[in-house]
């Protein structure tokens, strides 16, 4: 790891049933434990999922060039699997079909509160930043949303709660049915760019490239979610890297592992953002047979920051949000982070480190 890198300038539900299937399998296949050979090579199997998305391009890149697999080692063997949603994600992790996954903070949330503080453990913060409500042009205000249907990715995922929030603070209503003074309808990012186009919904409150996707297609943005932290200075956690706590406990050499790729391949994203736009554009081409257009992936970037801090404070604020919502209840989140090797490698590093709180 270099001793600098530009992250320091850091500026710039899962439905209910969804999650119940799962929370007493938490104790199945954990994907077994790591084991040292007698050369003193590290054996062992990670299975990692994460999106198709901009906000996850640590893990693109980090898989599509092998920086994930050569980390690791030759005796790890590397699994990776991909997910369009956190809810999605989230049953995987606790069936026990994930060891570790890139993920939106409010689905760690949710699967920590479910599975009474066991499940999971946040390692690691990869993004933040790169959401925004996209809408159709004649939209100039939030009181012309009132009658209008709007897209998020999932029930309670983590844009679907920013967008719930900001309509309750400004007074319009709405419910996990599609009803109420603006009609919220949860779906694949991969169907909301084709859904816009076609007059379906009237914008959606999405992640990069999709708000991007949107904008090239005609529409505007009413709101950037960064406007809407002022108590963080704009900072929020999009992305964070979270892993089985009974596979942390078995396999710690294999997340340090892990965690030390990721930070590896955000410093090169950071220390040349242009190679980075194109390494994540042909990771995403090669996982879904199309790259997106330069101009696309150029804009979405911007508002990306990429950094192994988590911006603990804006994942507690968003739990706040989602009890606020009635989409949780009396969120205990006392022992969701566990950063311990991560501070470590960054003061071996020479790097200050990270807050949980």
């Amino acid at each position: 790891m270099k001793p600098k890198r530009l992250w320091q300038r850091f500026v710039p539900l899962v439905a209910a049933g969804a999650l119940a299937l799962a929370v007493t399998a938490c104790s199945g296949d954990d994907g077994g434990s790591e084991s040292v050979s007698a050369g003193g090579e590290v054996t062992g199997t990670l299975r990692l999922g994460y999106f198709p998305n901009l906000t996850h391009a640590p893990a693109l890149v980090g898989v599509e060039q092998g920086t994930f697999a050569k980390e690791l080692g030759t005796g790890v063997k590397l699994e990776p699997k991909t997910f369009n949603s956190g809810v999605q994600e989230a049953e995987a992790i606790l069936s026990g079909a994930l060891d570790a996954g890139f993920i939106g903070p409010n689905p760690a949330v949710n699967t920590f509160i479910k599975s009474k503080g066991e499940a999971i453990r946040i390692v690691s913060g990869v993004t933040a930043g790169g959401a925004a409500l996209v809408v159709k042009p004649e939209i100039t205000s939030v009181e012309q949303l009132r009658g209008k249907t709007l897209a998020t990715p999932s029930l309670g995922n983590t844009q679907d709660v920013a967008l719930r929030y900001f309509l309750k603070k400004n007074g319009l209503q709405t419910d996990t049915k599609g009803g109420g003074d603006v009609s919220i309808r949860p779906q694949e990012n991969s169907v909301t760019v084709d859904a816009f186009k076609s007059g379906a919904i009237d914008g959606a409150w999405v992640p990069e490239p999709v708000a991007s996707r949107l904008v090239a297609e005609g529409g505007t943005v009413l709101v950037d979610e960064a406007d809407e932290w002022p108590e963080t200075d704009g900072k929020f956690v999009t992305t964070v890297l979270l892993v089985r706590t009974d596979y942390l406990e078995k396999n710690p050499q294999i997340i340090e592992r892990l965690i030390k790729a990721n930070i590896s391949v955000i410093d090169q994203l950071n220390a040349d953002p242009a190679a980075g736009q194109t390494a994540a554009n042909d990771a995403l081409e090669a996982l879904t047979g199309k790259p997106l257009a330069d101009g696309v992936v150029t804009s979405a970037w911007k508002g990306l920051t990429f950094g192994p801090d988590p911006v603990a404070k804006s994942l507690f604020t968003s739990a706040a949000h989602q009890e606020e919502l009635g989409l949780i209840e009396d969120p205990q989140l006392d022992g969701i982070f566990d950063l311990t090797i991560l501070n470590r490698l960054l003061a071996d590093a020479g790097e200050k480190p990270v807050a949980d709180k």
